[in-house]
């Protein structure tokens, strides 16, 4: 029995995931093993798909929008945020897990990196929590599981490469994208207010803080809370494109670590070498995955797997039920730009044929990914937490089981109820 060229390239490219090898070099190997296997093919066309692959005006705003989480982090943002998120929620009980969840929703307007987002969580909070009483493997869930909600809201880098391989609008995934993360958020912050109260876990203080205070914290944050706004209301209104929105949220980072007096030469050059480094990482991916992608393309694996599907499912509720079942098992093996880029060009069309909307069915994708993102054996979010923390993973695999129910509740409302994903994006659009 012969196995065909795109077969044994899949099923390279599947093992070398498993055995970590890095992700591009994965879907290279596979690629090569497509190319050198399959006779009448230039191997050119494996460079040229790569290059081709990073073409896209749509991508440049992976690295502006990097670039700018970079330098907010430099900025000193962070911190005045956090301190505005403490004046909000310090009388809720929960106390420090609620200003965690908060400052998650908040910084991912401004970081679009999950992981950033966890490890630096992970350094300033987790060891105060600990100081309030909180289990360390309780503090280190509550930071890896909102660390989801960062990918969610704009500007999301997950977002951009999905729309820019399945043609979606940006700015619509964006706005989305608010109503998605809002509803994450206050899930989040209902079940860590009763694992708290059952726990006995404090807030942070009882009585009301002064008028001063409150206004103070208030000043401190609302420039950096702007970016948002600037971002989907200047894209809404048509005064620059979603790329556009990326460089002036560069600039817009640099005006307030320039006011801010934290941003210095070191930290420019620090912050453009953190960018290069960024983005090269998910370039190499895309690049590759372009070459997959013409691969898929040539041998008709998408229409092939289009008709299996249409034939034998003819619900379109069955679909998105086995679509979430193999995004999650898929995404605790890959990592999630990969999956972005593989899967998302495969599965946005069939979605397409059972009639569901784009919108909808790229905000249950990335969610899907960002639960994979935090599920043994190959969770990133759940390693680099526990990495920071020095949290047993059993531990936090034990810790993690309501979270898990809660978000498997919130991926049931975006499945099946569409106006959680479309809603925000009606009213705007």
């Amino acid at each position: 029995m012969t196995i065909s060229p795109v077969a044994l390239a899949i099923i390279i490219l599947l093992i070398c995931l498993f055995f970590k090898v890095p992700v591009f070099v994965s879907i290279m190997a596979g690629c090569v093993t497509y190319f050198s296997l399959t006779p009448g093919i230039p191997q050119l066309i494996v460079t040229q798909r790569i290059v081709s692959g990073t073409e896209s005006i749509p991508l440049l705003a992976v690295p502006f929008f990097v670039c700018a989480g970079v330098y907010m982090n430099y900025s000193g943002v962070t911190e005045r945020i956090m301190n505005f998120c403490s004046v909000v929620t310090g009388r809720m009980t929960g106390g420090l897990a609620q200003v965690n969840v908060l400052l998650s929703t908040l910084m991912g307007g401004l970081s679009g990196s999950n992981l950033a987002d966890a490890a630096m969580e992970a350094k300033m909070l987790v060891p105060e929590m600990e100081k309030k009483g909180f289990s360390k493997a309780f503090s280190s869930v509550v930071t890896a599981t909102s660390a989801m909600i960062t990918p969610l809201i704009p500007p999301g880098i997950g977002m951009i490469i999905y729309a820019s391989v399945t043609g979606v609008s940006v700015g619509k995934m964006f706005i989305s994208g608010l109503g998605v993360g809002a509803i994450l958020c206050i899930a989040m912050m209902i079940l860590v207010h009763i694992v708290s109260k059952k726990r006995g876990y404090k807030p942070i203080r009882t009585e009301k803080l002064p008028a001063r205070e409150v206004v103070g914290s208030v000043k401190q944050a609302f420039f950096p809370l702007c970016l948002p706004i600037i971002i989907i209301g200047g894209i809404r209104i048509g005064m620059f494109t979603p790329t556009e929105a990326g460089a002036v949220a560069i600039v817009y980072s640099l005006i307030l670590g320039f006011c801010y007096r934290k941003v210095n030469v070191k930290n420019l050059i620090a912050g453009i070498k953190e960018t290069v480094l960024t983005t090269a990482s998910i370039m190499l991916i895309v690049g590759a995955a372009s070459a997959l992608s013409w691969i898929f393309t040539k041998e008709q694996i998408p229409q092939a797997l289009t008709t299996f599907m249409l034939t034998h499912i003819s619900n379109k509720y069955l679909f998105l039920l086995i679509v979430n079942v193999f995004l999650i098992f898929v995404g605790m093996f890959v990592e999630g730009n990969a999956i972005n880029i593989i899967l998302g060009p495969l599965l946005a069309p069939i979605a397409a044929s059972y009639g569901i909307d784009p919108i909808q069915f790229g905000m249950m994708f990335i969610f899907n990914i960002s639960i994979g993102s935090l599920s043994p054996p190959m969770g990133t979010l759940m390693f680099v937490t526990c990495g920071v923390t020095k949290c047993k993973i059993k531990d936090f695999i034990k810790e993690s089981v309501p979270f898990y129910v809660l978000l498997f509740i919130v991926l049931a409302l975006l499945t099946f109820v569409p106006v959680c994903t479309t809603g925000l994006v009606n009213l705007f659009y």
